[in-house]
């Protein structure tokens, strides 16, 4: 049934009931009473959605208006906005039985991350005759996918709590893991990529034992009157934010972690009829630009970063049309979000960026411009497994950097009097596929692009200055220290700004998901029913050339990830997981090979070993 059925039963039951008693009154007590063809509570009840045009032929049909009224009782009944009681009472008759037809029994759940556990909708199916009994199905892998397709029902959002209309859901995680790496010289509880400093006499390994990547969060829901919107909304943060430094906690530092923001949105959806939706989001959310197919892995802190996971979560305004063929859905949408680059200034700016934030994505003075297209379908129809998707996206934005008339050099400044400006674009664009069957999800993403540093690739590299050409060039900070501006001399003794250009970058990844207890054949209400195995590989890469233009600092050429992560779940509460990885960062070796152990070398690596439980709610 049309999911703008399942709004009106709720929203306007009382107030269809009222009508309904209203009909049967003055149907049985008027001597003259109107015919079928002209019934107005069939009409009014089209506009209101709570019938369909098929509906209404159905009970113009009738033979004659007490049959017609009768007609409409038994539609209402079915749509469940009269009760069998007052069916009773407005008709005289006992309800018919309801054909034998029930859902599925719910299917096991699967681990997941609690944004897969928030977005992804139960996956049902027709039940079998009313003979069989129905057989209760281990549940596909379904794939994490933070930005959903078509629109979000309000009535599928069950708030905890209704005020004033406005209906909210707590949701979250609590997660503890420990994880030990044979090399991490950053000093993070989290992999980046390698040869970014020197590990020291070995390979720095450290142990972590951490919580704050547990996640809380609420939904939101607003009850509009008409069946055809649904307003919802979503605030969610963690604790992956920075280290409390006051003075009560100074000596535990390391364990005072602060919670920090990672969506807050408002949702509108707009439903004309079944086939047709406009979705509105205004407020911080995923970006349609690549972050539609997210791998799922125990490591979230990071996910990948520098690896080739391609992801970020920016303020937007968002619009979206969803169109429902037979079969099918098609979806593009559309963002303005807030430009950014990622650049990080140097120790004796930090407190600008601890002010303000970054500025050189504000400084171009242009929104960054996102897009994706999703096409939908059912893969596999058997029971418990989701629809497949594939997607297209793409990004495209600017950043901007300042030197004030102050800190131009002597030589340029009746040139550059009142200062100068450096800029260079980003620009990208995915392909990926979301394909779940009953016994594998193989899930996977595509990207090439420039200036990607802001999505957590690029091998966390921005622009390089184009310096060929220039002579007496003299290198100055940025306003805001997050980068420098190079000012030279052409060739034709003309002073310029050395041109500034994005690294080019193109990589990916490709997960499979084994629901190990559905392929083994295990019992759906049983302890073995919870096993999942996930298999990564993944790739972020530099063009060569471009690194040897950015000089002696352009030396990660590419770094992979491979992980293995098995998931058990006790119950649709707890999950525990372990996780073993291998990444690996490669050097450029058309530029002096830096340090791992204290020697040159090619290859970076971290052994990495994490594991935990997650209780969810």
């Amino acid at each position: 049934m049309d999911s703008h059925f399942h709004v009106a039963r709720r929203c306007l039951r009382p107030f269809v009931a009222g009508l309904a008693v209203l009909w049967a009154v003055t149907a049985f007590t008027q001597q003259a009473t109107p015919s079928p063809a002209s019934n107005p509570l069939v009409e009014l009840l089209v506009k209101k959605g709570v019938l369909t045009t098929d509906d209404a032929r159905q009970i113009r049909a009738a033979a004659t208006a007490e049959q017609a009224n009768e007609q409409i009782a038994r539609v209402l009944l079915a749509k469940g906005v009269l009760s069998g009681a007052e069916y009773t009472q407005l008709t005289g008759k006992a309800p018919e039985p309801a054909p034998a037809v029930a859902a599925v029994p719910a299917v096991q759940p699967q681990p997941t991350t609690p944004a897969m556990a928030a977005l992804t909708q139960p996956v049902t199916t027709r039940a079998p005759q009313a003979a069989e009994k129905p057989t209760a199905v281990i549940a596909a892998v379904v794939p994490i996918r933070p930005l959903p397709v078509g629109g979000l029902s309000r009535d599928g959002q069950k708030p905890a709590v209704m005020v004033n209309g406005v209906g909210f859901t707590p949701y979250g995680f609590i997660k503890a893991t420990a994880a030990e790496d044979s090399s991490s010289p950053n000093g993070d509880d989290f992999p980046l990529p390698g040869f970014i400093c020197d590990t020291g006499p070995d390979g720095a390994p450290e142990f972590h034992v951490k919580a704050r990547a547990t996640r809380l969060g609420f939904n939101f829901a607003w009850f509009d009157p008409s069946p055809h919107w649904s307003i919802t909304g979503k605030v969610e943060f963690d604790f992956e934010g920075n280290f409390n430094r006051s003075d009560n906690r100074n000596l535990s530092s390391v364990r005072s972690n602060n919670p920090s923001l990672r969506l807050a949105y408002a949702r509108m959806d707009w439903s004309p009829n079944a086939r047709n939706t406009v979705s509105a989001v205004f407020g911080q959310d995923w970006t349609p630009f690549g972050s539609s197919t997210l791998p799922y892995m125990l490591e979230t802190t990071g996910t990948g970063i520098g690896f080739g996971t391609l992801y970020e979560r920016t303020p937007q305004m968002r619009l979206g049309y969803t169109r429902k063929f037979a079969g099918f859905q098609l979806m593009p949408e559309f963002a303005i979000t807030m430009p950014a680059a990622g650049m990080t200034p140097s120790a004796s700016y930090i407190s600008q960026q601890l002010g303000y934030g970054e500025r050189q994505g504000a400084d171009s003075n242009e929104p960054d411009l996102e897009g994706r297209v999703v096409g939908q379908w059912q893969l596999d129809h058997a029971p418990g497994v989701a629809p497949a998707q594939l997607i297209v996206s793409g990004e495209r934005g600017r950043r901007t950097a300042i030197v004030l008339a102050s800190a131009v050099p002597a030589a340029y400044k009746t040139n550059f009097s009142t200062g100068a400006t450096g800029s260079s674009s980003t620009n990208g664009w995915t392909l990926e596929a979301q394909l779940p069957t009953r016994y594998a999800t193989l899930i996977g993403k595509y990207y090439s692009g420039a200036g990607l540093r802001y999505f957590f690739v690029n091998q966390l590299y921005s622009y390089f200055s184009d310096v060929a050409g220039l002579t007496n060039t003299v290198t100055v900070a940025s306003e805001d220290g997050s980068s420098n501006i190079v000012f030279g001399t052409d060739a034709n003794g003309v002073q310029v700004i050395a041109p500034e250009r994005p690294l080019r970058t193109a990589g990916g990844f490709a997960q499979l998901g084994l629901p190990l207890s559905r392929i083994a054949g295990a019992h759906a209400s049983g302890r073995n029913a919870g096993w999942v195995l996930y298999l990564t590989y993944s790739m972020d890469q530099v063009k060569t050339r471009d690194l040897n233009r950015l000089g002696a600092t352009g030396v990660r050429r590419y770094s992979t990830m491979a992980l293995g992560t098995l998931n058990y779940s006790l119950n649709k509460w707890v999950t525990f997981s372990a996780e073993q990885s291998l990444y690996t960062t490669h050097a450029n070796p058309e530029q002096t090979l830096p340090l791992f152990r204290g020697v040159p070398s090619r290859e970076w690596n971290d052994i990495r070993t994490e594991f935990g439980p997650i209780f969810t709610f």
